[in-house]
């Protein structure tokens, strides 16, 4: 196991798509150990959600690891170290909610998203076996955040209006500024 570089915004890695793994892949040592590297990666960095193209290797591969319990964002479900190899996301509501998000390739960052709220996850397992997840709130929000990395997106992308993106310090004083309709307020 290894600690790899997470790249950050500005390689032309993040911005591929990524290709798909044929199932022969899924066996090899190298899959198994990017897997491995992925997850110490992962947790040396403190994050909960890792894309393969965040390490610089772009394939559709990506794993998620959630302590669950109280967070910024309210109880989270837990969700053990799971890898999902070529997922597809279906929306299965378009009801939208937003999240200040962050990511381990744009360090220092956070950005209002919003995105759907109930989504239906497909992928296959290292195995080979297809499995499907249903998910709401915050757990929509998380994969389709790491999804995105594989078809070469950021969350950035996302952002409708770019007042909403700010240094992580200052995402305290930013939100006092805002006004009850939710627009920031202008100082001058």
């Amino acid at each position: 196991m290894a600690i790899r570089e997470i790249i950050r915004m500005g390689h032309p890695t993040l911005r591929q798509v990524s290709r798909p793994l044929t199932i022969e892949e899924l066996d090899s040592p190298e899959i198994a150990r990017l897997v491995s590297d992925m997850a110490e990666t992962l947790h040396h960095a403190g994050g909960i959600g890792l894309a393969a193209p965040q390490v610089n290797e772009p394939i559709r591969l990506a794993i998620i690891d959630i302590p669950g319990g109280a967070s910024r964002y309210g109880e989270i479900p837990a969700m053990p170290l799971t890898v999902f190899v070529n997922p597809v996301i279906e929306v299965l509501q378009q009801e939208a909610a937003g999240y200040w998000e962050g990511c381990l390739s744009i360090p220092g960052l956070r950005g209002f998203v919003e995105r759907p709220q109930h989504i239906s996850v497909s992928a296959l397992d290292l195995s080979g076996k297809r499995f499907q997840l249903e998910l709401t709130g915050f757990l929509a929000t998380v994969f389709q955040h790491e999804f995105d990395h594989l078809d070469g997106r950021l969350y950035i992308d996302h952002i409708s209006d770019m007042k909403n993106l700010v240094y992580e310090d200052l995402l305290e004083l930013h939100l006092g500024s805002l006004n009850n309709s939710g627009e920031p307020n202008v100082l001058d």
